[in-house]
């Protein structure tokens, strides 16, 4: 099964990604590698992950309060957010409808 991160979810990523390396040098590169082993662990074990809500699920990032919100598509896994757990909880809500 593969995943797929949709625009905007790469743009949150990329973000924490220049956040975190502006702060200490190589940490950007750590958090992105936390994210690909998240994607590894949801393709490995989709439906391992708790619901949110309605079918979209989360997977914690280990080492950064993030979290992946994505869905089970029929051959994917969607990223629909890279979702920090401690700022506006339910922003994302509204791409479960793009």
């Amino acid at each position: 099964m593969r995943i797929i991160f949709s625009e905007l979810a790469k743009q949150e990523m990329d973000d924490a990604v220049a956040f975190y390396e502006l702060e200490f040098r190589g940490l950007g590169l750590r958090f992105k590698g936390e994210v690909k082993k998240a994607a590894l662990r949801i393709i490995e074990y989709p439906a391992a992950w708790s619901i949110e809500r309605d079918e979209i699920r989360k997977c914690l990032l280990h080492k950064f309060p993030y979290k992946l919100l994505y869905s089970i598509e029929g051959d994917h896994i969607f990223v629909i957010a890279v979702a920090h757990l401690h700022r506006q909880p339910d922003y994302w809500v509204d791409r479960q409808k793009i």
